[in-house]
């Protein structure tokens, strides 16, 4: 089967998947999650707490979300004292836009019904 994935020349960063890569996988620092999709805001999801961790739930959150409207930039924060700092209490720990928004490796059900209704608020036609 042929790699579909498109390497960006500057770095190791792949496109999302939804540009023909792997349906779900540990997002990359930096990496953005449906990049295609130009015409919606960029967010910024910040992943709280150990390597280990926070992989398994980058990986979560990009099957749970992936079909989702939304664009979404991943960062990781693995230090301790930045976490403590941040108010962050569980591990692993998703900041969005600078709100915490899910604690612990939650379910993906949990995850995509959680964007769903954060989305549904985000939208100004849903009011």
């Amino acid at each position: 089967m042929k790699n579909n994935k498109i390497q960006n020349p500057k770095s190791k960063i792949q496109n999302s998947p939804s540009d023909g890569g792997d349906a779900c996988h540990v997002m990359e620092e930096g990496e953005i999650l449906n990049p295609h999709l130009t015409e919606l805001p960029l967010h910024e999801a910040i992943l709280y707490g150990d390597r280990v961790l926070t992989a398994k739930f980058s990986k979560r959150l990009s099957c749970a979300i992936k079909h989702l409207p939304i664009r979404l930039r991943f960062r990781y924060e693995h230090s301790t004292e930045a976490a403590i700092e941040a108010g962050i209490a569980k591990d692993p720990t998703l900041v969005l836009d600078g709100e915490i928004f899910l604690e612990g490796l939650v379910p993906a059900e949990e995850i995509t019904e959680k964007f769903e209704r954060w989305l549904a608020r985000e939208d100004p036609k849903s009011s």
